[in-house]
């Protein structure tokens, strides 16, 4: 029974289209992580030269992600996602034949980047806008469970181990080329979405037959976001609490646990390589086994509690001595990210309003991107003057207090009451559960 709940999102022909386009277009993007490196150490570039490519694709996305949700707000989502899986293939493809013709520069990888990186920045929040639309308010957490499922293993796990085998096999080119096609069989499938369904049910548009909302400036619309978020005590303190896990979590994670097992336990690439991957399957299996259930009565604080006692074994890292303590750290990290992530995703489209969904879901991706560098910049500085055990111990403790602080100070034991999600109860957004959709 369980199993079957994980799977009613794709009784609906709309999230079939849509989540096989996705899980194309990660497994590219996947593939494009590894290949992008190797294609910059093919063109005699190093890692001043990676991390101009790199940045490149950040500065992308952080710089457009907002705009991104004000578009996702605005505009139909179905042609929206449409527009950036073109513009997705065209600069893979481009950048794919002037490799193949060897006529390919530093530069150009450099404008590919970024430009996929804007595509992220319009993409996900049109997509994240447009699940509500196409399901039933008691399929959002399945379906959500099933994206958390998909990314890890696909962006990962499988695209970047295709990647390298191209790689080895053949040149970086024809790994470039892979990733071209993969957007190309995402372009194609999302030409399958129903433009009927959809368009009627644009953002703009109001089923009951009211009037169309007036036309308002960008700095209008991004206010309007800003002001739900602050009027909104469990989204700005849930808000508040990712800030400084990606602050105080991210940097140690991606930049001092190689050290950690270069230095404690004596491991290479292929340990640290482990450790990472079997934090991304732990996500996955916690994030599928979170969609086979109903969600949470108290599903406020189960999402914040768990993200916070996910964070404990991180305080532990700096002390461990055994690769297999290491690892069930990793996976209890991985585990905990999973069900908080899926959870959350859920929350935005069953609680926030339609109109402003894509604004809200934009900031959230922002408040993450935005931090996620500046931890990543300060972690190798901060580990010249203070041992590495204590930067793990102090975040690992940080992340867990600031979890119980939100859970008190937003109210959520009080507000998850007040606003219940079963699925035979109406959407606190004003949003009655339907057979088929959720009206926009």
């Amino acid at each position: 029974m369980a199993a079957l709940r994980a799977l009613r999102p794709f009784a609906h022909r709309e999230f079939r289209v849509l989540i096989a386009a996705l899980s194309v277009s990660i497994f590219g993007s996947g593939m494009w992580a590894v290949a992008m490196v190797y294609e910059v150490i093919h063109l005699g570039g190093g890692p001043l030269e990676l991390s101009f490519v790199a940045t490149a694709a950040g500065v992308g996305l952080v710089a457009f992600v907002l705009i991104g949700g004000i578009a996702a707000d605005r505009m139909r989502q179905r042609l929206l996602i449409i527009a950036v899986e073109g513009v997705n293939l065209a600069v893979i493809a481009t950048v794919s034949l002037l490799a193949l013709l060897n006529l390919l520069q530093l530069w150009h990888l450099a404008v590919g980047a970024f430009v996929l990186g804007v595509g992220q920045a319009f993409f996900f929040p049109a997509y994240s806008a447009m699940l509500p639309r196409i399901l039933p308010p008691e399929d959002l957490l399945a379906a959500n469970g099933m994206e958390g499922t998909v990314r890890p293993i696909l962006q990962q796990a499988a695209g970047p181990a295709l990647a390298g085998i191209v790689v080895a096999s053949l040149s970086p080119a024809f790994a470039v080329t892979g990733v071209a096609v993969c957007h190309l069989v995402a372009f194609g499938i999302l030409n399958f979405l129903s433009r009927q369904d959809l368009d009627i049910r644009g953002p703009t548009a109001d089923l009951a037959g009211a009037e169309v909302p007036a036309r308002t400036s960008l700095f209008h619309d991004l206010r309007e976001g800003f002001s739900y978020t602050i009027r909104t005590p469990w989204l700005l303190w849930t808000l508040l609490w990712a800030c400084l896990s990606v602050l105080f979590l991210i940097g140690p994670i991606e930049v001092l646990l190689p050290f950690v097992v270069r230095d404690q336990l004596g491991g290479d690439s292929r340990m640290f390589g482990f450790l990472l991957a079997i934090m991304g399957v732990g996500s996955a299996v916690a994030s599928l086994a979170t969609a086979s259930f109903r969600l949470p009565r108290r599903y406020l604080t189960v999402m914040i509690v768990t993200w916070g006692v996910g964070s404990l074994p991180v305080a532990a890292i700096g002390f461990m001595d055994s690769v297999w303590v290491l690892a069930a750290a990793m996976v209890v990290f991985g585990v905990t990210e999973g069900v908080g992530v899926v959870i959350w995703g859920t929350l935005l489209q069953r609680r926030v309003p339609p109109h402003l969904l894509g604004r809200i879901s934009s900031l959230d991706f922002f408040v993450s991107l935005a931090l996620m560098p500046v931890s990543m910049a300060l972690a190798g500085p901060l580990a010249e003057v203070v041992p590495i055990w204590l930067i793990f111990f102090v975040g690992g403790l940080v992340c867990p207090i600031m979890a119980f602080v939100a859970l008190f100070a937003a109210r959520m034991t009080v507000d998850e009451i007040q606003h219940p999600l079963s699925s035979d109860s109406p959407d606190p957004a004003g949003r009655p559960s339907t057979a088929g959709h959720s009206p926009a």
